[in-house]
C-alpha cells in the first residue's frame, strides 16, 4: 500500500496543477486587487539597527527648514502612506572561467629474495614457480582536466511607484511596491521594496534601485506563454528524486 501511495503521488500532484489550469480554462490571468500591504499575514515591520536619538537643529528666525529643498513645502516621501517612484534599472554581466588540470603516475615493486630462510617453501607454496625478487609490483596512472564557464547577461528598466509603509526611528523609509500588467492573456508582475535614506529621494520623488538596502526585487509572470515554459509537475517531481 505504501509503495501505491508513492507511484500515485506524481499523479496526484498533476491532477492538482491541472485542475488548477482547469478552472481558468479561457479565462486570461487574474489580477490581484489593490489592498493595504500591512495587511497581508506574511507582512512583518522590519526593524534595523538604529543610532542614538539625536535634537533636530534650532533654526529660530528663519524661513529655511533642514532637509528641505523648497522654501514652502518639501515634495519628496517621508511618512507612512507616501509614494515614491522606484527606478530600476539593472544591466548585471558576469563572466567566470575556470580550468584544472592534474596528473599523477605511481610505480611500487618489492621484492623478498630471503625471508627467515623460509624461501626454500616457495616451490610447494607455488608450483609453476615464483621470482622472490618480483613478489610485488604496481603500477597507477590518474588525470583530471576539467573546464568550467559562466557567462551571464541581465538588463531590466523600469519604473514602479512604491508605498512607505514604516518610517523607522533613524528617518529612513520602508518601501513596498507592486505593479502589474496584462497583455493578450499573459500577466507581468514587478514587486520591489527595501530601505532607503529620505536624502537619497530626487527632488522629482523617484529613487534608484541600487540606493535600496535590503532590496527586494522580482519581475515575472504568468499565463499562456509562461505556462509552456514552465515544465511539468511530473518532470520536476522526477529531477528532484532521480538520482542521475
Amino acid at each position: 500500500m505504501r509503495r501505491a501511495l508513492l507511484l500515485m503521488l506524481p499523479l496526484i500532484a498533476a491532477a492538482c496543477s491541472g485542475a488548477e489550469r482547469l478552472s481558468r480554462l479561457g479565462d486570461a490571468p487574474e489580477m490581484a486587487g489593490v489592498v493595504n500591504p500591512t495587511a497581508d499575514p506574511r507582512w512583518r515591520p522590519v526593524s534595523m539597527p538604529m543610532p542614538n536619538p539625536q535634537d533636530p537643529p534650532l533654526a529660530n528666525n528663519s524661513l529655511w527648514r533642514p532637509g528641505s529643498r523648497t522654501f514652502l513645502r518639501d515634495q519628496r516621501a517621508a511618512a507612512v502612506g507616501d509614494l515614491v517612484t522606484v527606478l530600476v534599472a539593472i544591466a548585471d554581466e558576469a563572466e567566470l572561467q575556470n580550468r584544472t588540470v592534474r596528473s599523477r603516475d605511481n610505480s611500487e615493486g618489492m621484492g623478498i629474495p630471503q625471508m627467515l630462510g623460509l624461501q626454500s617453501s616457495y616451490a610447494r607454496l607455488f608450483p609453476t614457480g615464483i621470482d622472490p625478487s618480483r613478489l610485488v609490483e604496481a603500477n597507477s596512472t590518474s588525470g583530471v582536466n576539467g573546464t568550467g564557464s559562466i557567462r551571464r547577461n541581465e538588463s531590466v528598466t523600469l519604473r514602479v511607484a512604491a508605498t512607505v509603509t514604516q518610517v523607522l526611528p533613524n528617518g529612513n523609509l520602508v518601501l513596498t511596491g507592486r505593479q502589474q500588467v496584462r497583455v493578450n492573456s499573459e500577466l507581468r508582475d514587478l514587486t520591489v521594496g527595501g530601505v532607503i535614506r529620505p536624502q537619497d529621494i530626487a527632488s522629482d520623488n523617484t529613487v534608484r534601485h541600487d540606493r535600496l538596502a535590503e532590496a527586494r526585487i522580482a519581475y515575472g509572470g504568468r499565463g499562456t506563454i509562461s505556462d509552456v515554459q514552465r515544465p511539468r509537475t511530473g518532470q520536476e517531481l522526477l529531477d528532484i528524486i532521480l538520482p542521475f
